[in-house]
């Protein structure tokens, strides 16, 4: 793997695929998100207005892009509004990324973590994508997930489990599915 250029790409790739694991990138733990809090949310709002271009140098750096703005606002902003305030500029590198095949040159789970905005996506085409991407990943790296994300958005049009958080009133076929646990 080669190094990113950029000291934030770098520091976040290591923290999140070397220190952290799928213990803590899938679960709630207070002490990750403050953590990730404490290191990483400078970075986000310092590079939070740049264009998706700005992150389009390398597969290393493309891919920070998309945890810094996809994952870590997951963390940082939990159960708010905000969590989900940066999925269109993570949305637009991933699929500038995808498009460049830049996707072989990353490990599995780099590769899951680069196609994982269109899986958070409420637009179709986007679930579309996902699912055609992490199809060819397998079930190990997200496609039992992206098949459930899938349904949702075409069953729905969104995804329920948002809906209290941004103040969106929930039908009760979207209560029963949350509390079917179609909730992430």
């Amino acid at each position: 793997m080669a190094a990113p250029l950029r000291r934030w790409a770098a520091e976040l790739l290591y923290h999140w695929f070397h220190r952290l694991g799928p213990g803590d990138w899938f679960s709630v733990n207070g002490a990750v998100d403050a953590e990730l809090r404490r290191r990483f949310e400078p970075d986000l709002r310092m590079l939070r207005t740049c264009k998706a271009e700005d992150f389009l140098t390398d597969p290393q750096t493309a891919l920070a892009a998309v945890l810094l703005f996809d994952q870590i606002p997951r963390n940082l902003y939990r159960d708010t509004p905000q969590a989900f305030a940066y999925d269109p500029l993570a949305r637009r590198i991933t699929r500038a990324a995808l498009d460049k095949g830049w996707d072989t040159a990353l490990s599995p789970h780099q590769r899951q973590f680069l196609g994982m905005p269109l899986m958070h996506s409420e637009r179709i085409a986007d679930q579309l994508r996902s699912l055609e991407y992490f199809a060819r990943l397998g079930p190990r790296y997200g496609w039992p997930f992206a098949r459930a994300h899938y349904g949702m958005i075409a069953r729905f049009g969104r995804f329920p489990h948002r809906n209290a958080t941004l103040g969106r009133q929930s039908t009760e076929a979207e209560e029963r599915a949350v509390a079917a646990g179609y909730a992430w």
